[in-house]
């Protein structure tokens, strides 16, 4: 299905690869894709999905809305074969992209064979879960049976002198290099964020009540416990304080569970965008305290970190990728070691009791994003990668 085409028309295209387009979480593809400006960007994947407005972007794909039975099982066999699913590379022929830029390892693997078909290059941005997880996690089928083999093609792609990678932050770069990954194709591009789109409100933080945000899935990797136990504590020293941890996941029922003895905790489930600028208008601290999951499944470079920042709310995190890149500490707002309760609970105090901390913090961190995470900035040393792997550079 053809959507409405980019306004570059002269430019060399690129195959934004993705199984599905677009899952809702996934603002941060359609917005990058959308951010190019040199070359033309054309989804390719297997299902459109009615989930996130694309914006004007253009998207080619097999099949629209729901599964069914039959295509679920074409699929699975095309996979099972490590085949490219039928119907995509008469696609990819049609959209005759100068290079194909798939989104996460797991789509990479699969992406392969269209740049094959294609005889373009393949590029493969890795985010987080794709190759901080353990791949014996993987290869015993932790992650589900899809993905067993998962390990297995990901060494195949690190072989092909055809194949580069780009990790979104120097956390992630490590961790792909350690599972085997060649050095010199994996490159660090940051995403980035449209600060227009996030920008400090009245009152500034050091006005506002001592309201904690948090934003984000409600699974092991977020670490929403250690906030919730750490506000135990602060309500102890603070009793105005309060917590509003927006989002849903598997781990709702046990972290409401665990704030149900204390006061000020409110569970707002999902949000929208014009929920979370509204949220953000509102809190004092934001608060991301990521941790390594049992999985070994770790933050890239949270963008909603640079969202808070950009806002002008100060943030106190644990993330990886986020307290290296995604922040300055004692500058931006805080970082903290995983896990640790008590730095967390000293961290938000201090921006919670003192308006002119939090006032400082929170300007500098819409400066810092505006300067080092502009989603254009970002984009066009993307784009640069684009024109290098693809020879299209004048």
């Amino acid at each position: 299905m053809l959507q409405k085409t980019s306004a570059v028309t002269d430019c060399p295209t690129v195959g934004i690869y993705r199984t599905e387009i677009l899952p809702l979480s996934e603002t941060f593809v359609r917005d990058q894709s959308l951010a190019l400006q040199r070359w033309k960007p054309v989804m390719i994947g297997e299902r459109l999905v009615d989930r996130l407005p694309l914006d004007g972007l253009a998207a080619r794909t097999r099949y629209v809305g729901p599964a069914t039975l039959p295509q679920r099982a074409r699929s699975l066999v095309a996979r099972t074969l490590d085949l490219a699913p039928p119907g995509l590379t008469r696609i990819a022929h049609h959209v005759q992209p100068s290079l194909i830029h798939a989104h996460f390892g797991f789509d990479g693997v699969e992406a392969w064979h269209l740049a094959r078909s294609l005889s373009v290059p393949l590029l493969v941005t890795l985010h987080g879960a794709d190759i901080t997880t353990h791949m014996d996690w993987f290869a015993a089928g932790r992650s589900g049976r899809r993905w067993k083999a998962y390990p297995r093609r990901l060494e195949r792609l690190a072989s092909r002198p055809e194949v580069s990678f780009v990790a979104v932050s120097d956390h992630i770069r490590d961790a792909a290099i350690a599972v085997g990954l060649p050095p010199d194709r994996v490159h660090i591009r940051h995403i980035g964020i449209n600060p227009g789109r996030f920008t400090p409100q009245d009152p500034s933080p050091g006005r506002r009540p001592p309201l904690i945000l948090f934003l984000g899935r409600l699974v092991e990797k977020k670490g929403c416990r250690f906030l919730i136990e750490a506000f135990g504590r602060i309500g102890q020293i603070l009793p105005a304080a309060r917590l509003v941890v927006a989002g849903d996941g598997p781990e709702r029922p046990l972290l409401e569970a665990q704030a149900a003895t204390m006061g000020n905790v409110v569970f707002t489930g999902a949000v929208s965008r014009d929920r979370v600028q509204a949220l953000m208008g509102q809190a004092r601290v934001f608060c991301l305290p990521s941790i390594t999951a049992t999985s070994g499944d770790a933050e890239g470079l949270p963008l909603v970190l640079l969202e808070a920042q950009a806002s002008g709310v100060p943030v106190v995190t644990s993330a990886r990728g986020g307290v290296t890149e995604g922040m300055i500490d004692g500058r931006t707002g805080y970082a903290f070691a995983e896990g640790d309760v008590d730095a967390l609970a000293d961290r938000l105090l201090a921006v919670l009791t003192d308006d002119a901390l939090a006032d400082r913090l929170g300007a500098a961190g819409s400066r810092f994003v505006r300067q080092q995470h502009d989603i254009r900035t970002c984009t066009d040393a993307l784009e640069d990668l684009y024109d290098r792997l693809a020879g299209t550079r004048p």
